[in-house]
């Protein structure tokens, strides 16, 4: 049975009990759970119940993208899994996307999500986008990040070959990941939606909505070379 690693960043959130109640809940028990604890103020005192079934590390604030390579580095499991610290993984979530990369023999994959409230209701239909295939997906992800990262499986023979998180993306760390992954690897899309997906006030995608906006574009002409190429290539098998 292959292990899987599962980081939570945490920082001053008040669902973290949310989020690591749904990791107990895992029907699929080969997994270790990280959290790491990013220079937190607040809210600490909630994850004290847990620490005799986390793997608990504390840093100095330096972002999510730094927190998620901090786990990775600690992490043992055959695959890595992110949860945000005021999301929810279904209960299957780990079971169900791990028996669809072993069939699919994938190395990376992602699935649809719903989004919640504040409360943890349910506010959206099924979200996820399926591309029919890599031309179509390369020339989407080139525009713009598709893929929620905390619904994302990845095997971690992939970071041996491509690297982390860039830490100096404080938004848009994961973009450029999936756009540099995209660029060697194939990735396999689950329409099964295994996550909950929280919006509230607080969340920084809300809050820092301009700053994402122009770092998204620095993040989009890094790579404009190499996926126009990617793109040209796809088209000539076609």
């Amino acid at each position: 049975m292959k292990k899987v690693s599962i980081v939570v960043p945490f920082y001053n959130c008040p669902y973290i009990e949310e989020a690591l109640e749904s990791l107990m809940n895992q029907t699929y028990k080969n997994i270790e759970i990280i959290v790491v604890n990013d220079g937190s103020t607040t809210h600490s005192d909630k994850i004290t119940p847990y620490l005799n079934k986390i793997r608990y590390i504390v840093k100095g604030n330096g972002g999510t993208a730094s927190a998620l390579n901090m786990g990775i580095k600690n992490a043992t499991g055959d695959y890595f899994c992110w949860l945000s610290s005021d999301d929810i993984f279904y209960p299957k979530k780990t079971e169900v996307q791990l028996d669809f990369m072993n069939k699919n023999r994938a190395l990376f994959s992602y699935t649809s999500y719903y989004c919640i409230n504040e409360k943890g209701e349910i506010i959206t239909p099924s979200l996820g986008i399926h591309l029919p295939n890599k031309f179509e997906l390369i020339k989407t992800m080139s525009r713009g990040n598709i893929i929620n990262g905390c619904t994302v499986m990845i095997n971690r023979k992939i970071f041996d070959q491509i690297g982390v998180f860039d830490e100096t993306l404080p938004y848009t760390h994961d973009y450029d990941l999936w756009l540099r992954i995209v660029q060697k690897f194939d990735i396999q899309f689950l329409s099964q939606p295994l996550l909950l997906y929280r919006i509230h006030s607080q969340m920084g995608s809300t809050k820092h909505a301009v700053s994402i906006k122009k770092e998204t574009s620095l993040v989009v002409n890094r790579h404009k070379a190499k996926m126009r190429q990617l793109m040209l290539k796809e088209l000539r098998k076609q």
